[in-house]
């Protein structure tokens, strides 16, 4: 992927100079180790602020909604499927948009490297398909494979879905990927040991919101979880708070949600919120054989009635 950066600066540079955008969304290198940021570019001359490496995890979508002026983006797979779905959903419109498709080999997880280590990390290489870890005393190298984020692992639409210019050739997709081993193995229990497992996924939850906040779906003007008239959620820690805020969260994104892993990658206590909307995009996949972000020709089925839609699970 290190290969990509000079095409995106190219494109990127191309754009502000011809005045076909206002900005271009990409990333640049963060003030900590695999931790790149988000990076607004306006001026051409700025482009060289652009970097494309295996720590580009966070989902651009985000800031994409109900912005007014024409925007270059640099997106991935995940990221593309976002933004077909924030123009069905009309919070983007796709004339507004230049988007430079980048096709992903996989992201890492900075907490599986960190994890690794006693000694602080201050500084991550990537070499193609291994990573060189360095800090005061150490220089190792570790295999790629090994610590990526786990969405990245299974994920099955690596390029973009939608684009106006692709930086490389398209990467061959992965095949015979499980990718919903771990939510038939949920789906297996009984009730009390589904109720427990949850209860144990989210005790450490603090309620900071940031896996709401990194989502590139939730746009809604004001979150339930805001609302004082009428209050749906309590501020507390309540158990019952907490739980009430992740299923109606995860619900918000059934028939929506890419899998793209940016609510896992901002959680601060490492919850694996994943298991929730995964369990949703299963369903829509079984029930409805929808793949949400696939097409801007099909409506979401949460979005639209046919008479034929499966009624199974009506008692």
């Amino acid at each position: 992927m290190l290969t990509y950066i000079e095409k995106i600066k190219e494109i990127s540079s191309r754009l502000l100079q011809e005045g076909k955008v206002d900005v271009v969304i990409g990333f640049r290198k963060g003030t900590v180790p695999m931790m790149n940021e988000p990076c607004f570019v306006k001026r051409p001359e700025d482009v060289d602020n652009f970097v494309w490496d295996s720590n580009c995890g966070i989902n651009l979508a985000n800031y994409l909604a109900n912005r007014k002026e024409k925007i270059g983006i640099v997106v991935k797979g995940c990221d593309s499927r976002n933004i077909v779905t924030h123009i069905i959903e009309n919070k983007i419109k796709q004339d507004q948009l230049f988007i430079i498709g980048v096709p992903c080999k996989a992201m890492i997880d900075r907490r599986k490297i960190e994890a690794m280590f006693e000694t602080e990390i201050q500084e991550v290489i990537e070499a193609e398909d291994r990573i060189i870890v360095k800090g005061h005393g150490l220089e190792k190298t570790i295999n790629k494979i090994d610590v990526l984020q786990e969405n990245c692992a299974i994920c099955v639409q690596r390029n973009p879905v939608i684009y106006d210019e692709l930086v490389g050739e398209p990467v061959e997709e992965k095949k015979d990927v499980d990718r919903y081993e771990d939510v038939r193995k949920i789906e297996s229990m009984p009730p009390q040991e589904k109720w427990k497992y949850f209860d144990d996924l989210i005790l450490p939850c603090i309620r900071c919101y940031a896996c709401r906040n990194a989502c590139p779906l939730c746009y809604c003007p004001t979150c339930f979880v805001d609302e004082s008239r009428p209050q749906w959620v309590g501020k507390s820690q309540d158990p019952t708070d907490t739980r009430t805020f992740h299923f109606l969260r995860a619900y918000h994104c059934a028939g929506r949600c890419t899998d793209c892993g940016a609510c896992e990658r901002a959680c601060p206590m490492d919850i694996k919120v994943r298991q929730f909307t995964k369990k949703l995009e299963k369903d829509c996949l079984d029930l409805f054989g929808w793949e949400a972000g696939m097409t801007l020709e099909k409506r979401p089925p949460l979005d639209t009635y046919r008479p034929d839609d499966p009624d199974d699970f009506i008692k």
